[in-house]
């Protein structure tokens, strides 16, 4: 599947935040990614991810272990996305050391998630507030097949505009580059 996926800057989250609760409610959460590469940079050289996030909220936590092959759609920089749940997110970063990967970068996202129904599909709204990078951010996704997917960000961009954010605010800066920018040449962490 295809994380058909736009991010936009909010510059007004209370009023978008409003918006969403009208169509869902809120389950806010706490994710801790790591994200982790070959020592030569390969995955990042080929446009791939593989991430560890483990998610603390109200329900608990639990660990998806996620990789993301190469964008399918330059514009919005859609990518295949593949997940599980770990039962043990320790073993699985040994694991991925063991196999010669190492963390990146790490780092904390704040999310209010939102999950409704729009234009037939079910769609997850996430406002996000990163605490090392400046501002407020929504994304909008959905998972689609590859045949699918320019329908869907037209449907994502919809939503998106029906929230009062302007298409001019998307955005594909990454939070690992923000994150890793705002840190300098530092350690992972």
């Amino acid at each position: 599947m295809i994380e058909a996926e736009l991010k936009a800057r909010v510059h007004a989250p209370e009023a978008v935040r409003r918006e969403l609760e009208h169509l869902a409610p809120a389950r806010v959460e706490v994710y801790r990614d790591t994200y982790y590469d070959l020592p030569d940079g390969s995955l990042d050289k080929r446009d791939q991810e593989l991430r560890v996030r483990t998610v603390h909220g109200a329900d608990g936590t639990r660990t998806i272990l996620t990789f993301k092959d190469a964008k399918v759609d330059e514009v919005s920089g859609s990518k295949p996305e593949h997940e599980t749940r770990v039962d043990d997110a320790e073993a699985v970063h040994a694991m991925l050391k063991g196999l010669g990967y190492v963390p990146v970068i790490a780092f904390e996202k704040r999310c209010r998630n939102y999950e409704f129904e729009r234009a037939g599909r079910s769609m997850l709204a996430t406002l996000v507030r990163v605490p090392e990078v400046d501002g407020t951010f929504i994304e909008v996704e959905t998972l689609v097949d590859e045949d699918d997917m320019h329908s869907a960000l037209d449907d994502v961009r919809a939503t998106i505009q029906s929230l009062g954010i302007s298409l001019g605010d998307l955005t594909r800066e990454r939070y690992t580059d923000a994150v890793a920018a705002r840190r300098g040449p530092a350690s992972p962490n």
